[in-house]
């Protein structure tokens, strides 16, 4: 059986790799891809790598017609999805979320970093697409949607998700200290911060440039340490590096009194930890995650090392638009549907 799809923000980098992933997926029909500033324009002229793929063009949000598909990935800025997903839900339509607002479960934390939400009602009832770390979450609201009702998924964003599969296996195992403050300093290719470019992502001032930004102040702090369990001991900075797509995660964890490990037996347990998770490798000991072998992909790479100052020092490496974004998307989707989680996603990065 085959679902039709719906992109709404389809021209932006997350929303393009969404229609690149959608066009080979075998059971999702991309069969609508809104852009308000693009509309009436074809894909493969606004991005010729579809020349020959897609005779599909740009609508604009308003006279786009979900009624009719299956699913809708909401790839929009933060406080724009919770004004749109209301309506989809309501007419039957699954929502696949890539922003902020289905993320953070508490709407008084949301208001704090973002603004009021106005659909706390969907926030309530989200699932929340992180499938490695929530999967009961996801596999739930796949329940739900066979038993016919449409669902929504708010899915994890992409320093989440590096950092939270690389520091969860060690917290869950009870070898962090429980009180300890908890570093994670990660570094993204300029995509991650849109198509849109400012004084910060214009070509000119980030390359050859690497800095730290939102040091104390980053949105995805919350949603870091709500996974993670971490609430007021999170030291998050965020580096934007001199990359088109990539994303990497070190994150130093306080070993708990009396722990101890080693990193053979660290990488033992994360593989056990993540052996039923087809799209996470663990590297062996001495081998390091690089966001070059997942770039274009939807894998995750994570490193683990006992370091002799009694931390753990974890390191999480994905493509920010892959399993950052719109992989993970489709990787949800997959399981919301009952689909395989690896359908239609691309595992293997070009190796050169």
């Amino acid at each position: 059986m085959t679902y039709r799809a719906g992109v709404v923000g389809a021209a932006g980098f997350a929303g393009i790799e969404l229609v690149r992933l959608l066009l080979r997926h075998p059971e999702f029909d991309l069969a609508l891809a809104t852009s308000d500033a693009l509309a009436g324009t074809l894909i493969a002229q606004a991005y010729p790598a579809f020349s020959g793929v897609t005779d599909l063009a740009f609508s604009t949000h308003e006279d786009a017609d979900f009624s009719a598909c299956d699913v809708v990935f909401l790839a929009v800025p933060h406080k724009a999805a919770m004004g749109v997903a209301p309506a989809l839900i309501a007419s039957g339509v699954t929502v696949v979320d890539l922003s902020a607002d289905f993320r953070l479960k508490d709407p008084a934390v949301y208001e704090q970093w973002y603004a009021p939400h106005t659909a706390t009602d969907l926030l309530a009832t989200a699932a929340f697409g992180l499938p490695e770390l929530t999967g009961e979450e996801l596999a739930a609201a796949a329940a739900r949607r066979a038993a016919g009702e449409a669902v929504l998924v708010g899915c994890a964003g992409c320093y989440p998700t590096a950092t939270s599969l690389a520091a969860a296996p060690a917290i869950r195992a009870g070898l962090v200290d429980a009180v300890a403050p908890v570093v994670a300093d990660a570094i993204s290719g300029v995509t991650g911060a849109g198509k849109k470019a400012t004084e910060r992502t214009h070509f000119c001032f980030a390359n050859e440039n690497a800095e730290a930004y939102g040091v104390g102040t980053h949105r995805h702090t919350p949603e870091i340490e709500q996974i993670l369990g971490l609430k007021d001991r999170l030291v998050f900075t965020p580096h934007l590096a001199p990359l088109n797509r990539g994303l990497l995660s070190t994150v130093t964890l306080p070993m708990a009194p009396g722990a101890k490990t080693t990193t053979e037996e660290l990488v033992a347990l994360y593989r056990d930890f993540y052996a039923e998770s087809p799209l996470v490798t663990v590297m062996d000991a001495g081998v390091q995650p690089r966001t070059a072998s997942v770039a274009g992909t939807v894998r995750a790479q994570v490193g683990v090392v006992a370091h002799p100052a009694g931390v753990i020092v974890a390191t999480g490496a994905i493509d920010n638009l892959g399993k950052g974004a719109a992989g993970q998307a489709v990787q949800c989707a997959n399981i919301v549907f009952g689909l395989p989680e690896t359908c239609g996603l691309e595992e293997i990065a070009n190796p050169v």
